[in-house]
């Protein structure tokens, strides 16, 4: 996969069959419009596309609200790759491009500087200066330069629009089990290892500790059933995040425990996938207290991971994914 990040394009790829967005989550509305921009190119003998933008709009149209996201562009990349994307085209968002009318949208970006040929949106899609474009108005505007346009209808779970609005919302509300099915996967947070006070390993509860990602959604302070990747290894494991009330409150931190396994992970990097909550944050009045409950929370996240593998039809998704 190319991935670009000026137009216009020259030359122009063989029949340009694209798609739009900033696809933060990639979750099962994005999947199902991706797949339907590679297997039209493929009917087309065309080139599978996709255009998204870099920063995100938000953060150029309002510099001062703090944003969190559900993914980052790395994720992005592979999430597109891996569905057959051939160039993916990160668009610098500025001021001047967002200033750009519908039609300037349409003549300056799709059709002089792609040359697109189909474009694939989903139904609420809206482009142009204030998002006064509609696919409507896509539709009309492409029929003069030159593209076709196919709307795609929304992807419903459990009757419910799936959004990255909506999952956004059920991570915050520590909804970890809801918001995989709308992603199609476990929603998951990384990062590199760093030292901690080892007050874990003084309990016999050693874990690895992760900055918690400014910029990223994070579910509520408390104790989740989760999977570890380390070098593509998946692991069975328990986390915390919060900031340790039973001892003197410090940083919010991601606390990782690998469930029968002692390993050393510092300067490791690690993914972790949150399958389910187990309880939220609490101060303990003794430690002999915070260590029973470390204990229990851990046979939890032991018995949960063991019966998703032991009966498939209880696990959308995969333990591993």
């Amino acid at each position: 996969m190319k991935v670009l990040q000026k137009l216009p394009l020259s030359p122009f790829p063989p029949h340009p069959v694209l798609t739009i967005g900033n696809f933060d989550g990639q979750h099962v509305g994005h999947r199902a419009l991706v797949t339907s921009v590679v297997e039209l190119a493929r009917r087309r003998k065309g080139t599978p596309m996709v255009l998204t933008f870099d920063p995100h709009p938000a953060t150029v149209l309002n510099p001062g609200l703090p944003l969190q996201f559900l993914s980052s562009p790395e994720q992005k990349r592979e999430f597109f790759q891996g569905l057959g994307i051939e160039i993916l085209i990160f668009l610098e968002f500025t001021h001047q491009l967002a200033s750009l009318t519908p039609t300037q949208f349409v003549d300056l970006i799709l059709r002089d500087g792609i040359g697109v040929r189909d474009v694939m949106v989903g139904k609420s899609f809206a482009f142009g200066k204030g998002r006064s474009g509609q696919v409507q108005d896509l539709i009309q505007l492409g029929s003069g330069a030159n593209f076709d346009v196919h709307p795609i209808l929304p992807i419903r779970v459990d009757d419910q629009i799936v959004s990255s609005t909506r999952i956004r919302r059920c991570i915050q509300d520590g909804k970890v089990v809801d918001a995989a099915r709308y992603l199609g996967r476990y929603y998951s947070l990384g990062g590199r290892v760093i030292r901690g006070e080892g007050r874990g390993s003084e309990l016999g509860w050693p874990t690895a500790n992760l900055s918690i990602p400014a910029d990223r959604v994070v579910p509520p302070d408390g104790v989740y059933v989760t999977t570890t990747v380390i070098k593509g290894e998946v692991l069975k494991s328990v986390s915390y995040i919060g900031r340790r009330p039973t001892f003197a409150e410090g940083v919010r931190m991601l606390e990782v425990h690998l469930l029968d396994m002692n390993r050393s992970l510092y300067d490791e990097e690690l993914k972790v996938n949150f399958i389910e909550r187990l309880r939220g944050d609490k101060k303990f009045s003794t430690i002999a207290e915070l260590v029973r409950q470390m204990e229990f929370d851990a046979n939890s996240a032991r018995e949960r991971l063991q019966s998703l593998i032991e009966d498939p039809a209880k696990n959308q998704l995969r333990v591993g994914s």
